[in-house]
């Protein structure tokens, strides 16, 4: 059986997440599954993607402390960097807040 390569293969044999994200939806989506590899945390979806320069910035909210009751749940948003590709190249956490707290997504406030 003879190992084809896809478009998704790299030159050297690993795997990049997408051939290319060409949407919001699409960079959102990479962004989502890449930070839960690589933090192992639950990931609540995202919360803002804009294309950048040099591909996509997108803003993921994460459960970072389980609690009960839920309402009490500590929740994080993190900044994923994608490559053109959809490849993670950087992410950073910008804020942590308790579960229903008001404007979460507001880019530079505390």
């Amino acid at each position: 059986m003879s190992a084809r390569k896809s478009d998704e293969d790299t030159e050297d044999g690993g795997r990049s997440h997408r051939s290319q994200c060409r949407t919001a939806a699409e960079a959102a989506a990479a962004a989502i599954a890449q930070l839960a590899d690589l933090t192992s945390k639950a990931t609540e979806g995202a919360t803002s993607a804009e294309p950048i320069e040099d591909g996509w910035l997108v803003e993921v909210e994460v459960l970072e402390d389980r609690r009960i009751p839920s309402s009490s749940d500590m929740l994080a948003l993190y900044e994923v960097e994608l490559d053109p590709d959809g490849n993670l190249v950087a992410y950073r956490r910008t804020r942590r807040y308790a579960r229903g707290s008001t404007d979460i997504g507001a880019r530079g406030t505390s």
